[in-house]
């Protein structure tokens, strides 16, 4: 299913990796480069990344399948439903995942970045 990546997925991306630390940094220089493999089929919006690796530079996460960045989501009612994670493969980025803790809130990516553009 390769794709560029959509600008949902890339808007989420820039969003959670906001920080100035080398991580996020190493990590958005990746994001150009990168195209979606496949989505998952659930509707949440997580999103599996295909990266040609020779062409950038790891983020400095160390090996193995790591947890590089995360944001809780919080509504405008101050709820908890979920949160997105942005998880690396021995530094490359390899899968951005919409998390959802709450069977009462619907937590799509579109929600989630709702969410993470409204909080403060």
């Amino acid at each position: 299913m390769n794709e560029s990546l959509p600008a949902d997925v890339a808007d989420a991306l820039a969003a959670v990796l906001s920080a100035d630390n080398p991580v996020h940094v190493a990590l958005r220089r990746q994001v150009p480069r990168l195209t979606v493999r496949a989505r998952c089929t659930c509707g949440c919006g997580t999103a599996y990344f295909e990266l040609d690796t020779s062409k950038v530079d790891p983020a400095p996460t160390g090996p193995g399948t790591v947890v590089a960045a995360e944001a809780q989501l919080v509504t405008e009612a101050g709820e908890c439903p979920g949160e997105v994670l942005v998880f690396t493969r021995d530094g490359y980025l390899s899968w951005l995942e919409v998390c959802s803790w709450n069977d009462d809130i619907e937590v799509t990516l579109a929600a989630a970045r709702h969410w993470l553009h409204t909080r403060s």
